[in-house]
């Protein structure tokens, strides 16, 4: 498996970039996880948007879903253009149905509901979910293929079923929106303590910090990390590929 970041920001991007997001590929099956604002401009330095197989999203707040309609509508321009294709599935929660109805357009996407009991195969990827702590129903992700296994949490505060969830694994990419001053005062979000702390309880081999904060310096962020987990660790990077 390979995995690339095509945004590292939460909320709204900094300029000419994109919110937290990525691709994830294996024999030549294109996994996008999360969909939000910019995103589909980045993407475009890796993927050429038609060659999309399948896409993930963890949760329906604008960070993550925001470019969705414009994907949605590239495919609509390529139907005109006469290259037609089965519709692109779309993977999202059934808890907010309205959202989740926006999913499927015109045969072009198509909605297909996941929830934290489920264990799919997407491709050639084998994928099983864990509710987070988010003010809106939020999954966490594990990607495996054979024995490898790449886990995202997604949008959360700490929740002990994690460390579970995230046991072993080859590549643990967790949320870290918050300086140590803000850990426990803002809902929903984790520290680079907590991403740290998570990564040495379950054992998994190394950490990339995503969902990162637009104001300060966020090499505060990985410091607080390594100063728990003793691992490789790092701050995701657009661009670069990780591979398990």
């Amino acid at each position: 498996m390979k995995i690339t970041p095509i945004g590292i920001w939460g909320g709204y991007p900094k300029a000419n970039s994109a919110t937290s997001s990525f691709l994830i590929e294996h024999d030549n099956f294109h996994c996008l996880i999360d969909c939000g604002s910019g995103v589909l401009s980045s993407l475009q330095n890796y993927l050429p948007l038609e060659k999309i197989d399948a896409v993930v999203v963890s949760h329906y707040h604008a960070d993550h879903i925001a470019d969705v309609g414009s994907l949605q509508f590239s495919r609509i321009i390529n139907f005109y253009l006469g290259h037609q294709a089965p519709p692109l599935p779309i993977y999202g929660h059934t808890k907010d149905q309205e959202n989740f109805t926006k999913l499927s357009y015109q045969d072009q996407t198509v909605g297909i509901g996941i929830s934290e009991d489920d264990v799919i195969q997407i491709g050639p990827f084998k994928v099983s979910f864990c509710r987070t702590v988010h003010p809106v129903y939020c999954l966490a992700m594990k990607f495996k293929v054979g024995g490898q296994s790449i886990v995202l949490t997604a949008d959360t505060e700490w929740r002990d079923e994690l460390i579970d969830f995230a046991r072993g694994a080859d590549l643990l990419i967790s949320e870290a929106n918050l300086y140590e001053e803000h850990v426990g005062k803002a809902p929903g979000h984790m520290g680079g303590s907590e991403a740290g702390r998570m990564a040495k309880l379950a054992g998994v081999k190394q950490l990339v910090l995503t969902h990162l904060p637009l104001h300060g310096n966020i090499e505060e962020i990985l410091d607080a990390a390594v100063v728990v987990y003793d691992g490789p660790t790092e701050l995701a990077e657009v661009g670069k590929v990780y591979e398990v």
